[in-house]
């Protein structure tokens, strides 16, 4: 008997599963992983589906839905290390750091998903990622066969990527541990929106609890606080990393900006310490010609009303509709800027070569 996956994930939207499981300890999950590899299963891990896309086919494999709990705290080093299940709901552990007055993961209020996702995606928002606090990342190495303790440097964590996402199938994570500092306020603020919201300086800091309630209002104006009756918090929030550039490649696409759009136009620019520099992938896709919403509030998947990068089920979508979608996005900035955009979520089952329609290029 096949699983319905949709309901499993924040778009909504995916075929079946041949199995499910639920895994709410530990040694289930990996029993579970291991009888799996070596039966030579296919086999997908599953937490909040807040960043995946599965194919309207389904998964022809056993999903096994990452459902362990527990959170404990170390005293060390100067620094409180909390150590959360990957089962755990992330969001509710931001808050009960703000509530314990620990800080490090303020400005991440109001991310879907799951403790143990967060390394994969090396998850962030308004200034803040979580490589800045990972100290430690307990997993099952499916290779070894055993479990093991990565460190930060082990993680790899760069933009969005870690190691877990360029060796993707071979860990699977069992608990997370971040090192917070014990204060009040949080850490200094450095995401311009987030500042002028508190009213401080880009560089201070503010009162943990309306940190965390300013991120969540700005979330939630833009769509990317889950909400099951606003469909422009069906998706798996922003679809499109942001591009990160070497110097002259930043500067040639500034170049054809100005040729496209005059010479007044300004291309957003956010030097990395590398030398490269990162630019908005929304500010390119508005600029492009799709605006909030496109392609109209009669479409099975749209972009949100509210948010450029987020692209969303309306109620009616497949999968298929949804990457339509992205490809012509994708395709329209590309003709545009000369700009590959690279999606964010895993795709699961082929679901980006499902499509109503031949895409003219990959979006990587």
């Amino acid at each position: 008997m096949t699983a319905p996956l949709a309901p499993h994930t924040t778009l909504r939207l995916g075929g079946p599963a041949r199995s499910l499981l639920d895994a709410t300890e530990e040694t289930t999950l990996i029993e579970a992983v291991s009888h799996a590899d070596a039966g030579g299963d296919q086999l997908l891990l599953l937490g909040g589906g807040s960043n995946v896309v599965i194919a309207d086919v389904g998964f022809d494999g056993t999903v096994i839905l990452v459902r362990t709990r527990g959170i404990q705290h170390t005293d060390g080093g100067g620094k409180v290390v909390v150590t959360a299940a990957a089962g755990e709901d992330w969001d509710a552990l931001v808050a009960h750091c703000v509530d314990e007055e620990l800080a490090g993961v303020e400005c991440l209020a109001g991310i879907p998903g799951l403790v143990g996702a967060t390394p994969i995606q090396n998850v962030g928002a308004y200034g803040q990622d979580v490589a800045q606090t990972v100290v430690g990342v307990r997993a099952y190495d499916r290779q070894a066969n055993e479990v093991v303790t990565l460190g930060a440097a082990d993680c790899a964590f760069t933009y969005r990527r870690s190691r877990f996402k360029d060796d993707p199938g071979r860990f699977v994570i069992l608990d997370v541990s971040f090192a917070l500092d014990r204060a009040p306020v949080s850490r200094p603020l450095r995401y311009v929106e987030l500042a002028l919201t508190l009213g401080v300086p880009v560089g201070a800091a503010a009162p943990l609890a309306q940190v965390r309630d300013a991120v969540l209002r700005l979330r939630s104006g833009k769509g990317m606080v889950l909400d099951p009756v606003d469909h422009d918090t069906w998706s798996v929030g922003s679809f499109f990393t942001n591009p990160i550039l070497p110097a002259p490649a930043f500067a040639a696409l500034h170049a054809r900006v100005r040729e496209r759009l005059g010479p007044e136009a300004r291309l957003p620019r956010y030097p990395e310490p590398d030398g490269r520099v990162k630019t908005s992938a929304a500010w390119l896709v508005e600029r492009a010609g799709f605006p909030k919403g496109h392609p109209g509030p009669l479409a099975p998947a749209s972009i949100s009303t509210k948010h450029t990068l987020a692209l969303t089920n309306r109620g009616r979508a497949r999968t298929a509709h949804l990457v339509d979608l992205a490809r012509e996005v994708a395709d329209g900035v590309h003709d545009a800027f000369g700009v590959s955009l690279v999606p964010e979520p895993v795709f699961v089952g082929h679901a980006w070569s499902e499509g109503l329609t031949r895409a003219r290029r990959p979006a990587t």
